[in-house]
């Protein structure tokens, strides 16, 4: 199968790997995660959007992440679901389709970096200059910082998928459960020298410039907690950075097993479950990590909760009184 039988725009997909008597526990499995994925950050982002109280660059700035994880995972996942029930030689993708969903999810892994970059730079601005926090995260300077964000990852991407789109192609079976640019250029006979050269560069800056900024943001921002008395704004201070952490680190060591395993060809089906897992765990994760920490999400929760003990306690004096 690795020429091209069915045409030189069809391409033969591995997809999901899983045995007959799996299937059907990983597509539920599978399909919850990203029910939850989608509702979790879209509730948030509306939640977000129809709140005036919520109109506060940090919660923004968040629509910005819950935004990008719902595409990406989009792009991904339905894909995955559908192949879960095709047979493994019938699984045929358009070369076109391959190439936006490997755009979609890079995208997504780059538009995660540069969000946590300027949703920390939020951070540091509060804490380390509060009284001029209003004139520096103006209306403009938020939308400023989302477009950024947004232009260096596409900028980015589109140039990583470019240089491969235009290799030409002597295979037609793409190895990977999903398409993604290593999908892409070993598709083609043609030198990949600077695709591979491109691709490093693109993973050290983005990484380096991610994790840098990331370090140094909040080293700043504990030396200013450190030396300030107020323990109480201290606390809310460490509580918000402290959530930020937690997504950024769940992000950055899910993105580095997938790159340490590249390195062993014999873990490559590992490589592939941590690929996909890369794509929905995190993200399913933000909108709850996030979520809890604004109030007004917590007090709706508690209110839902208190209702349904309500019933419960309900229904059970109705039972006795009978």
């Amino acid at each position: 199968m690795e020429n091209l039988t069915s045409g030189p725009d069809i391409l033969l997909l591995e997809g999901l790997k899983v045995t007959p008597q799996s299937s059907i526990p990983a597509f539920i499995l599978l399909l919850l995660i990203y029910t939850f994925l989608m509702l979790s950050n879209i509730s948030l982002m509306v939640l977000i959007t129809l709140d005036p109280s919520l109109h506060q660059p940090m919660y923004l700035l968040f629509c910005n992440l819950g935004a990008n994880d719902a595409l990406g995972a989009t792009a991904i996942v339905p894909r995955l679901l559908s192949d879960v029930f095709t047979p493994s030689s019938e699984r045929y993708i358009r070369y076109s389709s391959c190439a936006l969903q490997a755009f979609c999810a890079h995208v997504q892994g780059s538009a995660a970096h540069t969000v946590l970059m300027i949703m920390a730079f939020n951070r540091y601005v509060a804490i380390c200059s509060p009284l001029r926090y209003a004139t520096i995260m103006t209306p403009r300077m938020v939308v400023g910082l989302s477009v950024s964000a947004w232009g260096v990852a596409l900028s980015m991407v589109l140039i990583l998928v470019g240089l491969s789109v235009r290799l030409s192609r002597c295979r037609g079976v793409v190895s990977n459960p999903f398409c993604d640019n290593p999908s892409l250029f070993k598709l083609s006979c043609d030198s990949v020298l600077i695709n591979n050269v491109y691709g490093l560069g693109y993973t050290v800056v983005l990484l380096g410039s991610s994790l840098g900024s990331i370090t140094l943001t909040y080293l700043r921002i504990a030396v200013v907690c450190l030396t300030n008395r107020c323990r109480a704004k201290n606390s809310r201070a460490l509580q918000t950075c402290a959530t930020h952490l937690v997504l950024y680190v769940i992000m950055f060591v899910s993105g580095m097993v997938i790159i340490i395993l590249h390195r062993f060809p014999d873990l490559s089906d590992h490589r592939k479950l941590a690929a996909i897992l890369f794509h929905v765990v995190p993200p399913a994760m933000n909108g709850v990590i996030y979520g809890l920490q604004i109030k007004v999400v917590r007090e709706k929760i508690s209110i839902i909760l208190f209702r349904q003990q309500q019933l419960h306690l309900s229904s059970e004096n109705h039972k006795k009184i009978k």
